[in-house]
């Protein structure tokens, strides 16, 4: 009955929260900075695209843009949130059951300045997202979900968010344990999430974005290119995995930039015959000779 509590309370819990995020604007209010942040990146796009022959509402600019609010709210209220909460329970009522643990913070980062805290949770939580999308190109089934990403055609911002559901539930699961035993809850994601959210904007979008000595520090449009290029490096199964940080790509030798990426052919082999239709992409990964 507590698990069939959680999942009540899940659902109305994340309504609820929903409809007052679209009701209430506020300065935490992820919904609309979602839609701002997109505009003004979408701005720069139409001011000053990279690619000058690609139309102003590129291939799939409105699927894209359904992706955006699926992912980041719709998927939560069919059942994401339901299910995460559960799952959060039986794993933390397991490790009581057969561990006798109660509290999986081994190192609290509390006592530490905000600003220590949120540094701290952005590089921990950038190098674990850059391993997982490493796990997701070498996996060959977790690469079937993987690809509805990188069937973009044509790049632009909110290619940023065009991922499948089963990417969430990777990442948030191989993120979940470290982030917790280093003490960080939800409600110290808000800032570091809106400038990661920003970058991977910035990174997928049509604009030139020279960052100079940073190259080295942060992702851009430029280096991010090649992670979406159709033909990678013989017997690589992808480069340039870096979300925000490009940092990891120098240190463990993932960065591959031969030349200006401007005008590359993105995707993969077959990309062209991939399904264009967001039902049809989620479905395709299960298929069993997709």
């Amino acid at each position: 009955m507590q698990y069939w509590d959680i999942i009540q309370n899940a659902y109305s819990g994340y309504a609820n929260y929903f409809w007052h995020e679209v009701t209430h604007p506020h300065w935490r209010n992820y919904f609309y900075w979602l839609i701002g942040i997109s505009v003004v990146v979408y701005a720069l796009e139409l001011l000053f695209p990279w690619r000058k022959n690609q139309p102003r509402i590129r291939e799939d600019f409105w699927l894209d843009t359904f992706y955006m609010f699926f992912n980041f709210f719709l998927f939560s209220l069919v059942g994401y949130a339901a299910v995460s909460d559960v799952a959060v329970r039986a794993f933390n009522d397991f490790l009581g059951w057969a561990f006798g643990i109660r509290n999986l913070v081994a190192i609290n980062v509390a006592t530490l300045p905000h600003w220590a805290q949120l540094l701290i949770l952005f590089v921990a939580r950038d190098f674990i997202q850059w391993n997982v999308h490493r796990l997701l190109h070498w996996s060959p089934w977790l690469w079937k979900f993987h690809q509805v990403h990188h069937s973009v055609r044509q790049m632009g911002f909110a290619a940023h968010l065009r991922y499948h559901f089963m990417e969430t539930i990777v990442y948030r699961t191989i993120e979940y344990l470290p982030l917790a035993m280093i003490g960080f809850g939800i409600q110290d994601f808000i800032l570091v999430h809106l400038f990661t959210l920003t970058i991977g904007h910035l990174n997928h979008a049509n604009i030139y974005l020279p960052l100079g000595p940073l190259q080295y520090l942060f992702n851009s449009p430029q280096m991010h290119i090649w992670h979406h290029s159709e033909k990678l490096p013989e017997g690589s199964s992808g480069v340039n995995y870096g979300l925000t940080l490009s940092v990891w790509d120098y240190l463990f030798g993932t960065v591959w930039m031969p030349k200006n990426g401007r005008d590359i052919k993105l995707g993969f082999p077959g990309v062209d015959e991939y399904p264009h239709g967001f039902f049809s992409q989620m479905f395709t990964p299960f298929k069993r000779n997709a």
